[in-house]
């Protein structure tokens, strides 16, 4: 129990601490984001719709690594994602017209009702996690799936591996 409290404790401290130094739009600098020259698919989980999204939009310029993956039948932030989040957070409270739906996601071991919860429990701590960084909660959406959704519908270690994750998906409206 304390082993857990102190290791989700030092993950918090660390983002904390993470956060902490200049903040780019106060400064007058700027975060440098790399803009792919050419529009790419819109994909969620890997599929792909054929809508191309806008290099210059809000999601067009947003943060390219926007999977996190979660231990089994945990929803802590592993520390390898601290960046990633952090990248999300400044991102999202530097453009606040972004909107990012976060959905959870598990792999298919437990009740439908337990996964269902757990994909939740993960979906918000991601969101936690962006609004230390000042997101504010009407820019984020979490929506769980539980099992229903996978990436990979193996039934072995690797693929339940692939299939614990929050994915981060910002929504753009399409032009018709």
């Amino acid at each position: 129990m304390y082993k857990s409290i102190s290791l989700s404790s030092t993950v918090l401290l660390c983002f904390a601490l993470s956060a902490c130094g200049t903040n780019p739009s106060r400064s007058g600098g700027s975060i440098p984001v790399d803009v792919p020259p050419v529009t790419q698919p819109v994909s969620i989980d890997g599929v792909v719709d054929d809508t191309d999204v806008d290099p210059n939009s809000v999601a067009g310029r947003a943060p390219k690594e926007r999977v996190i993956f979660f231990d089994f039948n945990k929803s802590e932030l592993r520390p390898e994602y601290l960046d990633i989040i952090t990248q999300h957070g400044r991102y999202l409270a530097q453009n606040p017209t972004g909107r990012a739906r976060l959905e959870g996601h598990t792999d298919e071991r437990g009740t439908r009702e337990y996964n269902i919860a757990l994909g939740e429990a993960r979906a918000k701590t991601i969101a936690r996690m962006l609004q230390l960084q000042g997101v504010s909660s009407a820019q984020l959406r979490s929506v769980s799936y539980g099992e229903e959704l996978p990436v990979d519908e193996a039934h072995n270690e690797d693929a339940w591996s692939k299939n614990r994750r929050v994915n981060i998906i910002y929504e753009v409206e399409i032009q018709n």
